[in-house]
């Protein structure tokens, strides 16, 4: 798909801050935690998972790169167990749906940056990734599924 511009409205997230390489991220650990925090504070969870990668891996070694992995929640929530909760603000972000391998996502991203650049738009903040379903393996691939987006404002 190609990218678009659109607004994003305010949610809140409950998230875990993680460290280290965003390739070897303990992803059924983190969601159950979520999941379990979601139940016990009576929260309900929103339907996809979302990782926001806070810093760029061409600069930051992979074992210093941060990440929150996070869900949206409806309801009461607060701050217990190593879970953090959040408004995420609403925002203009530049977004691409993804589907395919692991290895082609860095490719996504960077088509991502440079279609905010050439719409005369410069990136606020870090990269978001939505997951709209679960990954698949097909042919001994992993393919993705997810909407990658980044806050934008104007260069100007």
């Amino acid at each position: 798909m190609k990218p678009k511009f659109e607004e994003r409205k305010e949610v809140l997230i409950a998230y875990i801050e993680h460290q280290g390489p965003y390739d070897d991220i303990p992803w059924s650990e983190l969601m159950g935690e979520l999941f379990d925090w979601a139940k016990e504070q009576k929260a309900i969870p929103g339907p996809y998972p979302m990782g926001i990668y806070l810093d760029d891996p061409q600069k930051v070694p992979r074992e210093r790169r941060r990440s929150e992995i996070a869900i949206t929640f409806r309801g009461e929530g607060t701050s217990s167990r190593g879970v953090k909760t959040r408004t995420m603000p609403a925002m203009k972000v530049a977004t691409l749906s993804f589907k395919g391998p692991g290895s082609e996502l860095g490719n996504a991203h960077l088509a991502l940056a440079e279609f905010i650049q050439v719409q005369g738009y410069k990136a606020l903040g870090p990269i978001i990734e939505i997951y709209t379903k679960t990954p698949e393996i097909v042919n001994g691939h992993i393919i993705m599924y997810s909407k990658i987006m980044t806050p934008v404002q104007p260069s100007q």
